[in-house]
């Protein structure tokens, strides 16, 4: 581990991510389903093909197919038969004579290249073509598409509906995968209340519990919500007791900071051994990482853009090599800014932005406007995050950053 990771104060936000990960130890445990029931969980071995995808040489339009050479004699064969898809010519095609073939049909063996319907002028079973034609056009070759004993899947791949597509072409019927994970959501803060209930005076509405099971529903996990605890240090031990026997990670929202009603850095120093981190970022500076005796906790800050961005850049990335799935991969962009953009040095910031086209037809990138951390409708404006390093200081219109689109967790 780096130097950095050892460093007093606010810990670097990639020192941050790699003490984190090297802590992490993914699920092993493996089931076998159907394939009808496998979508989005993460393969527990190589898919390797027992078969040439397509299977044999078929056409790929509706047509005629023949022997290429035919036609150097004339260009009017006689049609001798069809060739229908599930019903192979089974005859012969000699020189001089055609097949009527339809797409996906098998193609005969005699025959090398196919001609569309559109291009032949057909009288009972003479058929003339119109246009010249080159050796094996329109025809889809066997394995064309994945060859017999081609590695098509990987292990750790998480599989998609196209996947599952992919398998069911193969004539594979079930997979071994890796189990869900399952992870306890915990609020905390007497001021908080969930949708529907009145507020009192200094009372908020909780959001970060939707959002985030939101997020671990696009991940795949299994979420247990323990709904508001309120700020009692034998309530919030309880919670955590029970949440780390039943789950592989738990993730609360508030309570990580020193506040004198912040009783959940206090329980969890009670129950596991935790890193708390200030990590050196904006939003989400209270950032806490750790281990309880039968899970793995991660603790978000209360504000609602926060634990948004904290849970999107340093949890989601833990809880991916926890599903034993390949590493997430983002899509980073270089576009020049059209915004002037607040920054002080000494924090990796991930503000809030725009990506568009401009009339030029180049990609520009604007701020949402306001950045505070409670104001969580400008991530429902943005797109993208500006990330700007610990070093930069202040961005002037014109300048080049750096721009991370949105995922499938966000949007």
């Amino acid at each position: 581990m780096s130097d950095c990771c050892s460093a007093p104060g606010l810990l670097p936000f990639e020192c941050a991510l790699e003490n984190m990960l090297s802590q992490i130890t993914p699920v092993t445990q493996t089931l076998t389903l159907p394939i009808s029931q496998a979508l989005n969980y993460v393969l527990a071995q190589d898919i390797t093909s027992p078969l040439n995808v397509p299977n044999h040489d078929n056409s790929a339009m509706d047509g005629y197919a023949f022997a290429l050479e035919s036609l150097n004699q004339s260009n009017t064969l006689t049609m001798v038969g069809r060739s229908m898809a599930g019903a192979p010519f089974q005859g012969e095609c000699k020189l001089g004579e055609c097949i009527r073939i339809m797409t996906g049909a098998k193609m005969p063996d005699c025959c090398d290249s196919v001609e569309m319907q559109e291009n032949v002028q057909a009288e009972a079973d003479s058929i003339t073509f119109l246009k010249e034609k080159q050796f094996g056009s329109h025809v889809r070759k066997a394995g064309e598409d994945i060859k017999l004993g081609q590695q098509v899947l990987n292990q750790g791949h998480k599989l998609s509906a196209v996947d599952i597509g992919i398998l069911a072409s193969l004539g594979v019927s079930e997979v071994t995968v890796f189990r869900k994970l399952t992870v306890a959501l915990i609020a905390t803060g007497d001021e908080l209340k969930l949708p529907g209930q009145s507020l009192d005076s200094g009372d908020i509405y909780e959001s970060n519990s939707f959002v985030l099971r939101g997020m671990l529903e696009k991940l795949h996990i299994d979420v247990i919500d323990f709904g508001v605890i309120e700020d009692d240090f034998e309530a919030i031990k309880a919670a955590f007791v029970s949440a780390d026997s039943q789950a592989d990670a738990v993730i609360s929202s508030g309570g990580v900071s020193v506040g004198d009603a912040d009783y959940t850095k206090t329980v969890l120093d009670d129950l596991g051994e935790i890193d708390f981190w200030k990590v050196a970022m904006k939003p989400g500076k209270p950032f806490a990482f750790g281990k309880l005796p039968n899970s793995v906790f991660f603790g978000l800050p209360g504000n609602p853009v926060s634990a948004m961005v904290t849970f999107h850049q340093l949890a989601i990335i833990a809880l991916t090599k926890m599903q034993n799935a390949e590493p997430l991969k983002r899509t980073n962009l270089q576009v020049k800014c059209v915004s002037d953009l607040k920054k002080s040095p000494g924090r990796m910031d991930f503000q809030r932005g725009v990506l568009s086209v401009n009339e030029l037809g180049e990609n520009v990138v604007e701020s949402t406007g306001s950045q505070g951390s409670g104001i969580l409708s400008s991530l429902a404006r943005a797109n993208c995050f500006i990330v700007l390093t610990a070093e930069r200081g202040k961005v002037q219109a014109g300048e080049v950053v750096t721009v991370q689109l949105f995922d499938q967790f966000i949007h």
